[in-house]
């Protein structure tokens, strides 16, 4: 599966994604201690939604344009809010324009102690989300396969933060790379939190996928996903998921509170749903 980000900026994928990336780092912020974001496939950290790309699929606004547009009651607003004031600070004049990638996203949450390091491997977007940070010394975008600051990268100094792995789905096997780099990961940063999105498309590979991260042992292991749809003949992008790894303790009940209104909001058929459960607890380590 390709799913380039540019084709998908601002689609329900990214809404769910990104309401999640806001939660963890705002807990982060809880403790005055300084923290790192690593984002692995950072991408060019802000997307043109009246572009050539976007504008072949104008995904948007079955996503984030249904969000900013609904009606929820007070406790979801309250966990969804920091997200929204993000994207309409990128788009001030009331008009959706740009939509901002994680890395903007992040950017907009870290305090004057917090540290972003935003890695991507194609040339090009590199350049884009270079010439975006340029000359702020918070952040530090660096032209690299992401899979590998899941080694060289970790521990980061700082001791606390959040790693964000977002591939492209772009060739085979990167369920796979999935697994093997959290593993490896895990063994350097034991203490770090992990956000590992996946597109749910192939449906016998996403339960592959899960079993795999069940059998790695590692705890604290929390998955969501949110479906659109249901399955159908044909593959298509029907769900989002995401998987966290030591998530914060609030999380699963936020989640709780926010998944049904944003089943709602943008599923596209009566099939489609949510998914919260853990595939290892924090006990579970059999």
């Amino acid at each position: 599966m390709n799913y380039r980000h540019a084709y998908h900026a601002g689609n329900f994928a990214d809404v769910v994604k990104h309401i999640i990336l806001t939660r963890i780092v705002l807990y982060l912020q809880r403790k005055d201690q300084a923290f790192r974001v690593i984002d692995t496939h950072a991408g060019i950290g802000r997307y043109d939604l009246q572009g050539v790309e976007a504008g072949k699929t104008n995904e948007w606004q079955s996503g984030v344009g249904r969000l900013l547009d609904a009606k929820v009651d007070a406790k979801v607003a309250d966990l969804i809010q920091p997200y929204l004031d993000i994207v309409r600070a990128e788009n001030p004049d009331g008009e959706m324009r740009q939509y901002p990638g994680s890395p903007l996203i992040v950017r907009h949450l870290l305090r004057r102690q917090d540290r972003l390091s935003a890695l991507e491997l194609h040339p090009e977007d590199a350049e884009l989300l270079s010439e975006i940070f340029e000359g702020d010394i918070q952040v530090r975008v660096t032209k690299l396969d992401g899979w590998l600051a899941l080694g060289a990268h970790l521990p980061p100094k700082e001791k606390r933060g959040l790693i964000l792995v977002d591939p492209p789905f772009e060739v085979a096997g990167e369920f796979d790379r999935i697994v093997e780099g959290l593993v490896r990961a895990h063994k350097r940063f034991s203490g770090g939190t992990f956000a590992l999105w996946y597109p749910v498309k192939d449906r016998h590979e996403v339960r592959r996928f899960i079993a795999a991260l069940h059998d790695t042992g590692i705890p604290k292991i929390l998955r969501t996903e949110l479906m659109i749809r249901g399955a159908s003949a044909e593959p298509r992008l029907d769900g989002t998921g995401m998987i966290i790894v030591n998530p914060p303790f609030t999380l699963h009940d936020e989640l709780r509170t926010v998944l049904p209104a944003l089943s709602k909001i943008l599923s596209a058929e009566q099939k489609a749903g949510f998914t919260l459960d853990w595939i290892r607890a924090e006990q579970d380590r059999t």
